[in-house]
């Protein structure tokens, strides 16, 4: 089996057995007949929120759980003050993972805000750094970065990206799914978003929300509940107080399960280290950009492998979803977006697997 799926799910050597582990291990105590279940759900829950702060190096008390980056950034938005946001520019490239321009369509239209889709140009599979600051003015409120996009790899300059951001005056929002535990990031932006899938190896319903402690202060979150509180065993219902953490962005009570089961895949990452994974991922990538060009396939992503994430995209001239099909009927696990087939080689890939499925594709052509 050849595995080039990171961009969706992600895995590991030993994957399985340590996800049992880790959800056998919180079962038994879990179904303890004793008074232990909330404090062991509790500790659990920690350690996963204090690995993601290592992992992007936030500030203590700036991170908490979501159930997608979708619900992370719903759980933002209506966090803030309307006027931050009404009668302003939201600002969001065509190429973001779509839930999340569903989701700001619609707030747009209950906050009063303009949203401002920057397109690629005719031609080129994703929305340039350059492209993105055109767009950007000082009516922008608030940009919402996809630091590497799902569908043609391209990462954003951070850098460059932020510092226009504080020339304008702007909130910046980085949703770091595609490209966090293969390439470096560190928190900078104002909030980030992310997932525990993909590169993390985890499981869905693992989504992180992270705050910068100046806007986090800001913050009143709508969706509220008991565990928002300062004091989550506080009854008074006229006397409610917000954490001044991040957990006045939860709600009501916790969903542990996710976090518990993304864990392994965490650990994973953080012992292994981002540079090792990134420099197999990059070794990979390049075999597979050569390959493709001596196959004359051209790139959907960068040409460039430093504004490149850990995939690489490839525009096919025939049926995309055939290829996909018969790519898995020799075991070689594939996606496709259209026209373009995604690749995603991490730890488990090799290089003769990437050579097999170069050779599979000239077959395939032939």
């Amino acid at each position: 089996m050849s595995y080039f799926l990171y961009h969706s799910i992600g895995t590991f050597a030993g994957k399985e057995a340590a996800v049992t582990r880790a959800v056998s291990d919180f079962t038994c105590h879990w179904c303890a007949e004793d008074d232990g279940q909330w404090p062991d759900a509790m500790t659990r829950r920690g350690a996963f929120i204090a690995s993601w702060q290592r992992l992007i190096g936030a500030p203590a008390g700036s991170l908490t759980l979501a159930e997608s980056v979708t619900g992370a950034l719903y759980a933002l938005m209506r966090g803030l003050p309307e006027q931050r946001l009404a009668g302003g520019v939201v600002l969001v490239a065509q190429d973001c993972f779509p839930s999340l321009h569903f989701l700001l369509a619609e707030l747009a239209r209950r906050i009063g805000f303009t949203l401002r889709t920057v397109a690629p140009p005719q031609g080129r599979a994703y929305v340039s750094d350059d492209d993105f600051l055109a767009a950007w003015g000082q009516d922008v409120r608030l940009a919402l970065i996809t630091w590497v996009t799902s569908t043609a790899s391209h990462m954003a300059d951070l850098d460059r990206l932020l510092d226009h951001g504080r020339r304008m005056g702007t909130l910046v929002g980085v949703d770091i799914t595609q490209g966090v535990g293969i390439r470096p990031y560190a928190a900078r932006a104002d909030f980030t978003v992310g997932s525990s899938l993909k590169w993390l190896c985890g499981v869905p319903g693992a989504g992180v929300l992270q705050v910068m402690p100046d806007l986090l202060a800001e913050c009143q979150p709508e969706f509220r509940g008991w565990f928002s509180q300062a004091n989550p065993f506080s009854w008074d219902l006229d006397g409610f107080a917000f954490a001044p953490d991040a957990r006045r962005f939860d709600n009501g009570t916790p969903n542990v399960l996710p976090a518990i089961a993304s864990q392994p895949g965490l650990d994973h990452v953080l012992q292994t280290g981002v540079a090792v994974l990134g420099a197999h991922n990059r070794h990979l990538t390049g075999l597979l950009a050569q390959g493709a060009a001596d196959l004359g396939l051209s790139l959907a992503s960068p040409a460039e492998a430093d504004r490149r994430g850990g995939s690489l995209m490839l525009h096919l001239p025939g049926n995309a979803a055939a290829v996909v099909d018969e790519l898995r009927r020799r075991g070689i696990y594939t996606d496709a977006r259209g026209s373009v087939l995604r690749l995603s080689p991490g730890s488990v890939t090799t290089a003769d697997q990437c050579h097999d499925l170069l050779g599979a594709l000239k077959q395939l052509a032939a």
